[in-house]
């Protein structure tokens, strides 16, 4: 098969409409810091806060739909031990865990006015926790960048049959260059020229696909076993725990990456950024629908009497690419090639806001609050361009692994889930927690999910919890271990910060032993109480006293 040069041409073109793009927003970015005086951080990591709410519900939509959601869906469709249960399981998740960040997570950390959401661990637990949790933030956004990454590498390869490398390197390279010239701002607005691509090209697929005579109607293989398992899945009764597991991995755990957060802390205001929440998780299912579909088409495939030919995808170990094969071999090839447009725009969505997520956390809560708190504006600026490229060096290195994108994106979300998202709420709502407690989280959660075994890194079933049986000579675990690591790691968290608590405060551990200065942190706490009522005092008393005010002097205008 020669170079689809056709493909290639109109890829070359996408490509500078999208740099395009990021170019003119870095110029835009420049001019709205002129204007408002606002710090190089504050523009380039959050858009000065200014993100209005139409922008902000594509950008937020995009947060998710990237080249692992696409491909990663028709996949776990096609997958005939997951299909479209477990496809829309995930689905449900990725859109409710939209809401509950709108309902949960905004305001408190607007109103600390962060600037990533490892700043209250900053202000509570010190520089060295903050560290080694904003690593673990950083490891994520990596995994992310390199998932999203394969599947591009990938479809490129099928469809235009261009190296595999050659791919992923030119795309890394265009997404990294715009995100160093504009920050966030290039971020968001390249991301309403690729959503809107992707909505167009998957739906402009579909059709093709569905209609090919090689493909058997969708709704009666949906249950029944005829080319292909069906491709309703096949989760049974036994596998409900598991179900349940990944439902709330993906629901919470999306909870604990950086790039959403950084969405609703750049939001013009609390409202505009619960609006962009509450409307993406709509927009999602939308943007989901049509991998469904084509995941689907896949499984009701004759590819005997197509150019793939025999065995099918799945007995050939292919089912992570069945996405661009499907395009290839299914549609006409003007088509397979918009799709392949569709792809590539899914990744670069991604991709982008996992660069400056990393380059986020790296630069506020490592360089500046720990390596160099003094350091200048012009300083920041070039730390999270190197940030930028490091994260994207790196991520795009990943990708000579060539695993499934289903690897990458489980592994990431699993970080997310059992250290990160417990984390997060015991630093924002339990009060009582502190470092010893946070470590200890870490520890307990940790080590309980990697005994708990983990098939997809090697690593064999040490603690067998009820439900695990043998299977093949291999331990499968059906009870939801990621959830029980999930609680065991909150659980932890709040009883030994309770312990440590008491320990110190009572003089029953002498206070040279407190490394994480428990009882400093106490006492800032009652300090902060006292302080905050006398204001609530003073602000009642004033607002008594104004009406008096206007009344006996009607002529002058006075405020409160």
């Amino acid at each position: 098969m020669a170079v689809n040069i056709p493909g290639v041409i109109l890829m070359v073109l996408f490509y500078l409409m999208v740099l395009g793009t990021g170019i003119w927003a870095s110029f835009k970015s420049k001019r709205e810091q002129k204007k408002s005086g606002a710090s190089e951080m504050e523009m380039t990591l959050l858009g000065n806060r200014s993100i209005n709410w139409v922008v902000g519900i594509f950008t937020m939509t995009a947060t998710w739909v990237g080249g692992g959601f696409i491909v990663g869906t028709a996949e776990m469709v096609y997958t005939p031990s997951m299909g479209l249960t477990w496809a829309a399981t995930m689905l449900t998740a990725y859109s409710l865990s939209f809401i509950i960040c709108g309902l949960v997570f905004a305001k408190p950390l607007r109103e600390m006015r962060c600037v990533t959401m490892m700043d209250p661990f900053h202000i509570k637990y010190g520089q060295v926790l903050t560290a080694g949790l904003s690593l673990a933030s950083i490891l994520n956004d990596i995994l992310w960048v390199a998932g999203t990454l394969i599947c591009l590498g990938g479809t490129m390869s099928v469809v235009l049959d261009l190296p595999y490398t050659l791919c992923i390197w030119i795309s890394a390279a265009v997404v990294i260059i715009y995100t160093l010239l504009g920050g966030l701002y290039s971020v968001a607005y390249t991301d309403i020229i690729q959503l809107v691509l992707i909505f167009i090209s998957l739906w402009l697929c579909v059709p093709f696909v569905l209609m090919n005579p090689n493909c058997l109607d969708i709704s009666k293989t949906l249950m029944n076993n005829t080319l292909h398992a069906p491709w309703i899945g096949a989760p049974g009764l036994e596998k409900t725990g598991i179900m349940m597991d990944d439902f709330l991995m993906f629901s919470l755990g999306s909870l604990g990456y950086q790039c959403l957060h950084q969405r609703t802390l750049a939001a013009s205001s609390l409202a505009t950024a619960k609006l962009s929440c509450f409307v993406a998780a709509f927009v999602i299912l939308v943007f989901g629908t049509p991998p469904i579909l084509l995941g689907a088409a896949a499984a009701s495939t004759d590819w005997n009497l197509t150019s793939y030919g025999s065995p099918f995808p799945y007995e050939r170990g292919e089912a992570a690419q069945v996405l661009p094969l499907t395009l290839q071999h299914l549609t006409p090839s003007f088509i397979s090639i918009i799709g392949t447009g569709c792809v590539a725009a899914a990744v670069m969505s991604s991709a982008d806001s996992d660069l400056i997520s990393a380059a986020s956390v790296f630069t506020s809560n490592i360089y500046k609050n720990i390596l160099r708190p003094q350091a200048s504006d012009r300083e920041i600026q070039w730390v999270i361009r190197v940030a930028v490229m490091v994260v994207g060096l790196v991520g795009t290195s990943l990708t000579s692994q060539k695993n499934s994108v289903l690897l990458f994106w489980i592994l990431g979300a699993e970080v997310a889930y059992v250290i990160i998202f417990p984390q997060l709420v015991c630093v924002l709502f339990v009060n009582i927690s502190n470092g010893y407690g946070a470590v200890m989280g870490c520890v307990v959660g940790l080590v309980l999910r990697v005994l708990s075994g983990l098939p997809s890194l090697g690593l064999p079933v040490v603690l067998h919890f009820p439900g695990c049986v043998l299977e093949d000579g291999v331990y499968v675990q059906y009870a939801p271990v990621k959830t029980i690591s999930m609680l065991s790691a909150i659980a932890a968290i709040v009883l030994f910060s309770y312990l440590t608590s008491v320990l110190f405060n009572k003089g029953l551990l002498p206070e040279k032993c407190d490394v994480f200065k428990v009882k400093v942190q106490q006492s800032a706490r009652e300090l902060t109480l006292v302080h905050g009522a006398k204001e609530d005092n003073e602000k009642e008393t004033l607002d008594n006293t104004c009406p008096q005010t206007e009344a006996s002097e009607p002529m002058i205008s006075s405020e409160c």
